[in-house]
């Protein structure tokens, strides 16, 4: 994986989060990167977007074999779920991307 992806990625994340708490001050979601999966031999990192307030959390994948692609899953923070891991090409994501998506899950009723 390049880092070249990963800080491209932590940048966006950081600029959508400033965006979000701006647009959405009672959200203040909470970004971390996650080491885990390399630490299992898996050649990925991840970063994670945590809601506290809605349980809900945003999963973000660069997997060195996919170095295209940006894996990604809606889901929740404490509980296990089968919620399908979804694919966009790297390239054609974006702050606003990352921005339209914590709004419209973070914010979502279900």
């Amino acid at each position: 994986m390049s880092n070249d992806s990963l800080k491209t990625l932590s940048d966006q994340i950081t600029a959508a989060h400033i965006r979000i708490q701006q647009a959405h001050s009672d959200l203040n979601p909470v970004v971390g990167l996650r080491r885990g999966m390399r630490e299992k031999g898996i050649p990925a990192d991840a970063l994670t977007v945590d809601c506290l307030r809605s349980g809900k959390r945003i999963v973000l994948i660069l997997h060195d074999r996919q170095p295209s692609v940006l894996i990604y899953q809606l889901t929740l923070i404490e509980t296990d779920t089968d919620a399908p891991y979804q694919q966009q090409e790297l390239a054609s994501v974006n702050v606003d991307t990352l921005f339209a998506w914590m709004r419209d899950y973070f914010l979502a009723d279900t």
